[in-house]
């Protein structure tokens, strides 16, 4: 009798778990405002690219626009319980990288006109539903949820107890309508957040109190133009260009310029910020990649001073020195950051780019 009291206090927390997973009501994130997104013509809901780029941008581009990284649902609701149901596309595992941070959700509310974090979603599988958080007051809040960085999303419900409502927002927080935008690789992705909130555009976002539209590609932040004509098509308040990890000099001479162009052409006025490649902590050993990246800084600088040469009252720089800090401790493999490092490097962005958005 002993050992089955044991056995049923063990499995009670299991089974008050799912009594009440299965007993809310789910609905459909769809029915919600999301932000983050650039473009209104994606193929599907959770993704970052027109559909009419699926044949003119490079594969690896277009695969990676569909992830949904900077995307977040904005709700309300007095649930004392809040939970989700999603599906990912294609149950991305990295050895470097959380599973929160490239598959789970990231629950934040705004208090006292802060956003504050939550919970995280945690993902078991393909599929998952899970409670982010229980024994809340009942009042009514208001929400944002970060979607995954890197994993597709197929398809996503947020549950409430049946008692509860869920509703649009109420509070334009972030601000809507003149996004930060930014282009870049895969840290500007987000990689290796522990979890979405903590990608370095996110931080900003809740920094700055505004929407932002991140067009970060791992490992192919490579200045297609055809990504800066969609970009200038955006009324953004600031562009942010950090692509440096994923260019070199010659791709560099080749359509830096020739990208700051293409979103001049439609966007005379709003300001860019050009962003140094941060020092990696390994260039202090390898005299190759160190070379590598004062080439690429010095390079960017020209093009920066020519830019300004030009006329372009509405350009600026950011230098790398004190971008991830400089006590080397800022990265999970050498390059990619940990957040520490993108809370590091957004309070170094913010001031650059709270001057200058409108």
């Amino acid at each position: 009798m002993r050992n089955l009291l044991v056995i049923i206090a063990l499995f009670l927390p299991i089974i008050g778990l799912t009594s009440s997973v299965d007993s809310l009501k789910y609905v459909d994130a769809a029915t919600l405002p999301v932000i983050g997104k650039g473009f209104d013509d994606t193929q599907t809901r959770y993704e970052r690219l027109p559909a009419s780029l699926e044949k003119i941008t490079r594969p690896p581009v277009w695969g990676l626009s569909k992830n949904p990284s900077g995307l977040a649902i904005r709700f309300r609701t007095n649930s004392p319980l809040i939970a989700a149901k999603w599906e990912v596309t294609k149950d991305v595992f990295m050895n470097h990288f959380t599973m929160t941070g490239i598959k789970g959700l990231d629950l934040y509310c705004l208090k006292n006109g802060k956003w504050q974090f939550v919970n995280s979603a945690r993902p078991k599988e393909k599929s998952t539903t899970a409670v982010i958080i229980k024994n809340m007051p009942g009042e009514e809040m208001e929400y944002m949820l970060y979607l995954p960085l890197y994993d597709g999303l197929k398809s996503l419900e947020i549950g409430v107890t049946m008692d509860s409502e869920i509703n649009p927002p109420m509070v334009n927080s972030p601000q809507t309508g003149s996004p930060v935008v930014f282009y870049g690789t895969s840290i500007t992705q987000g990689g290796c957040a522990s979890r979405a909130g903590m990608s370095y555009p996110n931080i900003l976002s809740r920094m700055l109190d505004r929407e932002i539209i991140n067009l970060g590609f791992s490992g192919n932040g490579r200045l297609d133009l055809e990504i800066a004509e969609a970009m200038a098509s955006i009324p953004a308040s600031c562009f942010v260009i950090d692509c440096l990890p994923n260019v070199d000099v010659a791709l560099m001479n080749k359509n830096y310029s020739r990208f700051l162009e293409i979103i001049r052409e439609k966007k005379p006025e709003t300001p860019i910020i050009l962003v140094e490649n941060i020092f990696y902590p390994h260039m202090h050993f390898d005299q190759k990649v160190f070379e590598a990246i004062q080439e690429e800084n010095a390079t960017l600088k020209r093009i920066f001073q020519e830019r300004k040469k030009d006329g372009d009252k509405n350009i600026y720089y950011v230098k790398a020195d004190k971008l991830i800090g400089d006590d080397n401790e800022a990265t999970v493999d050498g390059v990619h950051l940990t957040d520490m490092g993108f809370l590091r490097i957004a309070e170094n962005l913010y001031p650059a780019i709270r001057k200058r958005i409108r």
